[in-house]
């Protein structure tokens, strides 16, 4: 909306738009920070309402697999979960404010926060109004896949015609493999993997929502180098038309994430549950795509990263010598029945997730 107001007084600021940031005429830092402050803003004044509403209507069920940590996390069984409507709300109301709605990634931002939100709300409410513990995996992960593939195939025929546009990049040395049309399966495993990957790690007061704000800021500032021909040039990296946009969408997803966690921190609050996990988890997702860093991906989101390979290790060695490496996965619920506090657990992991994100950043200036 602000975009396209700005856009009418485009004559008048012709000598402006010429110093304006990357490819866009229009503010492009400006709108990224006031996207930011809204959806924060949003949250934060959307958070006691919805917690109000949501408290009537849907309390977090405790039923894992291990009894000991159903008793450890018994007096988390009364708060409202689904908290993750006011994050997706509050994050695509700011980016409809503040973003470019002609652009592409836009449009697929939009479509990736509801659609993999709205599927995260029908997992919550299943896991809440009966006896299954959320959607069958098997549909959970087709319905996943489907999604992705629109947003996939969607990138693939916007990006296919630029350098480097589906090329898998490495980031040190700039490497590259030309993906061709694997583009699609590569970015529908992505997507996938990125979502059940924060998933996974929404297990602790304020654990998944403080990790995003860390891997959020990182991407805010990939993509806006992404976007600026002149910056991605100098740090040697590809230059995407256009992806500068997609900075206003992740500064709208860290203000909405950092607006929650003011509800969400230890002695949490309300829980944001698959409804802000699943769509948090692909956006960050889609931006690693669209800028061609999906390698820092794994980097900046190393937390979530660790997080599902202990649950994929336990499973797997559990299934080969029925033993388990871990007393619980993922891998704050070692620590967790290891006597360790909520609270210290989770500020490490913080730890780990900002030092992450520095390396990561860091890494772009390594030839």
């Amino acid at each position: 909306m602000l975009y396209w107001l700005l856009q009418q007084f485009a004559p008048a600021m012709e000598q402006v738009g010429q110093h304006a940031s990357g490819d866009s005429r229009v503010f492009l830092t400006a709108r990224t920070a006031l996207a930011s402050v809204t959806s924060f803003l949003l949250a934060i004044a959307l958070g006691p309402a919805a917690i109000g509403w949501l408290k009537g209507r849907f309390r977090e069920r405790i039923a894992s697999a291990s009894e000991r940590l159903n008793e450890l996390h018994a007096d988390k069984a009364s708060t409202p979960t689904m908290g993750g409507l006011f994050v997706v709300g509050a994050t695509v109301l700011a980016v409809l404010l503040f973003g470019d709605l002609t652009s592409r990634y836009v449009q697929l931002a939009v479509f990736t926060a509801l659609g993999f939100g709205g599927l995260g709300a029908v997992d919550d409410w299943t896991k809440l109004r009966s006896s299954q513990n959320g959607l069958r995996a098997r549909t959970k992960l087709l319905v996943q896949s489907l999604l992705a593939g629109v947003v996939a195939f969607a990138l693939f025929r916007h990006q296919g015609s630029l350098p480097l546009g589906t090329d898998l990049v490495w980031p040190i040395g700039n490497a590259t493999l030309a993906l061709g049309v694997l583009f699609v399966p590569w970015a529908v495993f992505v997507l996938v993997g990125s979502s059940n990957a924060v998933n996974l790690t929404d297990g602790l007061d304020g654990l998944a929502s403080g990790c995003t704000v860390f891997a959020g800021a990182a991407f805010v500032g990939l993509t806006y180098l992404a976007g600026h021909a002149v910056l991605a040039d100098y740090l040697g990296i590809p230059f995407v038309t256009g992806a500068g946009e997609m900075a206003v969408v992740m500064g709208a997803l860290v203000g909405a994430v950092l607006g929650f966690l003011w509800f969400n921190c230890y002695p949490a609050q309300v829980f944001m549950g698959d409804t802000g996990s699943l769509p948090i988890g692909a956006l960050l997702a889609l931006a690693a795509l669209v800028t061609r860093q999906e390698v820092l991906l794994a980097v900046v989101g190393g937390v979530f990263v660790v997080e599902t390979l202990s649950v994929i290790a336990q499973v797997g060695w559990f299934k080969l010598t029925r033993r388990r490496i871990l007393r619980c996965s993922p891998l704050h619920n070692h620590y967790v029945l290891g006597g360790q506090h909520e609270l210290k657990i989770v500020v490490r992991f913080w730890i780990g997730s900002a030092l992450l994100a520095l390396v990561a950043v860091a890494s772009l200036k390594i030839s």
